[in-house]
C-alpha cells in the first residue's frame, strides 16, 4: 500500500516543495482523494502530497512537529491543540470543514445474540453480567465518536464512567479488534462499520446523523505559521477542496467517488462496501437497511463553513463529557474563536455565489461563542 502520492507540476510562484497533507483512510477523506484523482490541486496551481497515517494521535504529532503541513482531522482536535490538551498549546487553525456526520455505533454479533437491540437492552445485560466490564472503542477523546458513544450509552441509563470501559483505537483497527473479541463495540467512521457487518461480526445500532444531526466531523487542520508563510497554497488547496466536496455531494457522482476510493489502495479495493454509506442502502446487519443520502454531507447545509453553531457544539460537548469544566467555557470560546474560522484565510467570492448567500455565510462564520 503506497504511503503517499503527489499531484502534478505546480504553477504557483514561489512553491518549492509540495504541501504535505496527512489523512486517515476513512470514507470522509473522499474530497482529498477526489481532488487528487481529478487533478483539482493541479488545476488550482498547487502541488500536494497525501500521506496516509495510522490514527489521530499520529496526525496530531506530525502536525505539531511539522512532519505534515496540514491534515484531514477530527474537528475537536482544533480546540484540543489550541488549549494544550495532551499537547503543548499549538496555534492551529481550521479554516475548512470536510463534512458533517459520517460515523456509526457498531456492536458485536455476540451482543445481538444475547438480546441487545439498543442501549436500554445493553444496560440490562451489563447489570446481569458482573463478571466482566464491557469494552467499547472510540478513536479519540477529542472526537465526535467519544461524545456520540457516551451520549448513546447514557441515553440507555448506563453509567459510562463506572459500568463500561472506553478505549481509544485507530479507525482501521476497530473491526479486527471486534472480530477478535477484544472489544464489544465501537463508534467509528465508515467504511469500518460496514466491514464488520459484511464479515458478520457486527451490526449497526445508531448513526451519527441520528444522534447529532448536523455535527461537524472532519476539518482541514493546519497552523497559523503555515498559513502566514504559504497563504497562496492554502487558498489553492481550499479552492480545490470546495470543488471536490461539491463533486462528492452530488448523488450522481457517489458511485464514482466509491470507485476512486476503492482504486486508491487504502481500502482493500472493496468498492461495494464503500458504496453502502455513499450510495446506499446502508446495511445495518440486522436484516434491515436505511437510506444513506444524508449519512455523509460534504457540501450541503454550508457544510464547509466553520460556523459559530458548530463551534458552540464542540465546546458544549467538551464540557458535557468532562474534557473541560464549565469555568473554562470563556477560555475555550476565545481559543476556538482564534482557530475555528474561515477568516484565518479569506477566500475570494465564488463566481456563481449570489451576494445574499455570501453575506449570510460571512455572518455565520463570525464566532460569538461566549
Amino acid at each position: 500500500m503506497p504511503n503517499a502520492a503527489s499531484s502534478s507540476k505546480a504553477t504557483l510562484s514561489g512553491v518549492v516543495q509540495p504541501v504535505r497533507i496527512g489523512f486517515i483512510p476513512l470514507t470522509d477523506c473522499a474530497p482529498l482523494l477526489v481532488a487528487r484523482n481529478r487533478e483539482l490541486f493541479r488545476k488550482h496551481g498547487v502541488r500536494v502530497e497525501l500521506s496516509c497515517e495510522v490514527g489521530w494521535a499520529t496526525i496530531r504529532e506530525k502536525l505539531l512537529y511539522g512532519q505534515v503541513d496540514a491534515a484531514h482531522a477530527i474537528a475537536g482536535l482544533a480546540l484540543a491543540m489550541r488549549l494544550g490538551l495532551s499537547t503543548p498549546p499549538s496555534r492551529v487553525v481550521a479554516p475548512f470543514v470536510f463534512n458533517l456526520h459520517g460515523n456509526a455505533i457498531t456492536l458485536s454479533r455476540d451482543l445481538w445474540n444475547r438480546g441487545v437491540r439498543d442501549a436500554a437492552s445493553l444496560k440490562k445485560l451489563i447489570r446481569s453480567s458482573t463478571s466482566r466490564k464491557f469494552t467499547f472503542g472510540m478513536v479519540s477523546r477529542y472526537a465526535s465518536h467519544f461524545f456520540l458513544l457516551r451520549q448513546w450509552l447514557a441515553a440507555g441509563g448506563i453509567d459510562v464512567d463506572k459500568e463500561v470501559r472506553l478505549v481509544a483505537l485507530p479507525p482501521t483497527q476497530m473491526a479486527s479488534n471486534l472480530e477478535a473479541g477484544l472489544i464489544d463495540g465501537y463508534c467509528v467512521g465508515e467504511p469500518w462499520n460496514s466491514y464488520a457487518v459484511e464479515r458478520g461480526t457486527g451490526w449497526i445500532a445508531a448513526t451519527s446523523e441520528q444522534l447529532a444531526p448536523g455535527h461537524p466531523e472532519k476539518v482541514l487542520l493546519t497552523t497559523e505559521t503555515f498559513v502566514e508563510r504559504h497563504s497562496d497554497e492554502m487558498r489553492a488547496i481550499i479552492a480545490a477542496l470546495h470543488e471536490a466536496c461539491a463533486y462528492c455531494d452530488a448523488a450522481e457522482n457517489r458511485a464514482e467517488v466509491a470507485h476512486i476510493l476503492a482504486e486508491s489502495g487504502y481500502f482493500s479495493g472493496n468498492e461495494a462496501i464503500l458504496k453502502r454509506s455513499l450510495v446506499g442502502p446502508l446495511d445495518l446487519g440486522t436484516e434491515k437497511s436505511i437510506e444513506a443520502s444524508h449519512f455523509h454531507i460534504f457540501q450541503r447545509r454550508e457544510a464547509n463553513e466553520p460556523t459559530s453553531e458548530r463551534g458552540r457544539w464542540l465546546i458544549n460537548e467538551f464540557i458535557t463529557h468532562g474534557l473541560l469544566v464549565p469555568a473554562q467555557r470563556a477560555e475555550a470560546a476565545a481559543a476556538l474563536r482564534d482557530c475555528w474560522t474561515s477568516s484565518a484565510l479569506p477566500l475570494p467570492e465564488a463566481p456563481a455565489a449570489a451576494p445574499k448567500h455570501a453575506t449570510k455565510s460571512q455572518k455565520r462564520s463570525q464566532l460569538a461563542l461566549a
